[in-house]
């Protein structure tokens, strides 16, 4: 659970670092979101997800570890 609040502290900071860094091209990002379709932002979602686990997979089990 420890693990878990780290990474949605950290997910914030990388977040609200982006927004104060890069107003103007999170604004355009947002923007390009809003003209995909429901069914393609899921997609890129489950995709970023499954990324995500993999890299948390990887550095928790990978090789090397240990």
């Amino acid at each position: 659970m420890r693990d878990l609040l780290v990474g949605l502290g950290v997910l914030c900071v990388i977040e609200g670092l982006t927004f104060a860094a890069f107003p103007e091209a999170m604004r355009r990002a947002m923007a390009a979101a809003l003209e995909h379709s429901e069914n393609a932002l899921r997609i890129i979602g489950l995709c970023v997800a499954v990324v995500g686990l993999g890299l948390i997979w990887y550095l928790r089990y990978g090789p090397g570890v240990g």
